[in-house]
Formats: C-alpha cells, sequence, structure tokens
C-alpha cells in the first residue's frame, strides 16, 4: 500500500529524528525542530510514553507525512481527548489523502487510550488544513492564547 502509516514505538528513534526533520521543513521552522533536538533517552522515553503519539506515512521508505498527538485524560469523566499537535504532509505529496489516512489510523489508537474524541486546531490562513479538517469533524471556532511561563 503506498503511504503505509506507521506508529512510531520506542526504537523507532531514527524515524522520529526523520519525523522531525519533516516538520522543520514543512513548517519552515528548523529553530523549533532541529536546533536542540532531544537525546535518545528523551525521545525513547518520550515513544514508551502512552501520553504521546507519533505516526509517520511513507512511500517505498520515503517519509510522506507525519503526525505528532496527545493523549489528555479529563477530569470531568473518566475518558481522555486526543490533540493532534503537529501535522504535516510534503508538498509534493500533498492532496492524496495522506492526511487523512493519518487521522483515520489515529482513531484505532485514541481510542484504545479511553479517548472520546480527536481535535486539532487549525490557522485562518491555512484553507487546505481548514477543509481537510471540515471534511472530517465538527467546526469549532475558538480562541487561542499563548500564556507565557515567564
Amino acid at each position: 500500500m503506498p503511504h503505509a502509516i506507521h506508529h512510531l514505538r520506542p526504537g523507532d528513534e531514527a524515524l522520529f529524528g526523520a519525523m522531525n526533520a519533516l516538520f522543520a521543513t514543512e513548517f519552515d521552522d528548523p529553530e523549533s525542530y532541529a536546533g536542540a533536538s532531544p537525546g535518545a533517552a528523551y525521545v525513547a522515553d518520550l515513544l514508551a510514553n502512552p501520553g504521546f503519539i507519533a505516526l509517520v506515512a511513507g512511500d517505498g521508505g520515503v517519509l510522506t507525512g507525519a503526525l505528532a498527538a496527545y493523549v489528555l485524560p479529563k477530569f470531568e469523566q473518566a475518558r481522555s481527548e486526543v490533540y493532534i499537535y503537529d501535522l504535516a504532509v510534503v508538498e509534493a505529496h500533498r492532496r492524496q489523502g495522506i492526511a487523512t489516512a493519518m487521522i483515520e489510523a489515529l482513531k484505532p489508537i485514541a481510542k484504545s487510550r479511553g479517548a472520546w474524541v480527536i481535535y486539532v486546531q487549525a490557522d485562518h490562513t491555512d484553507p487546505p488544513a481548514i477543509a481537510l479538517y471540515t471534511k472530517l469533524g465538527v467546526r469549532e471556532d475558538v480562541l487561542h492564547f499563548d500564556v507565557p511561563v515567564d
């Protein structure tokens, strides 16, 4: 199957590095994704953490997409939500269903971790992402605020 989806686990540290490189390139943000790469022990622990989910898509050994998500246990009910933190597809491979396939692959993983919903945010300046997420889910217009800790 072209663009096979792989769920990263401990031992996939090289793929994790490739995932970060893909995000650095596709988001044009090398400082965030490649400027201070975590060490092997950190990556192994992260990949073993059930609160973190990383998926990559590939075609013939070439990485074509990546997704990073977090499981957020809820307090008001005994359930969780999964937040897609980052999702990117290599520009040359966009509009081929790769992002949709990664989200579909995320669904059973999310369910197995007690999630009742997967959510994601999109920027107003990213119509393709808005179109994708509108196709897959229910849109909510909310405001996002970054509160500095310093």
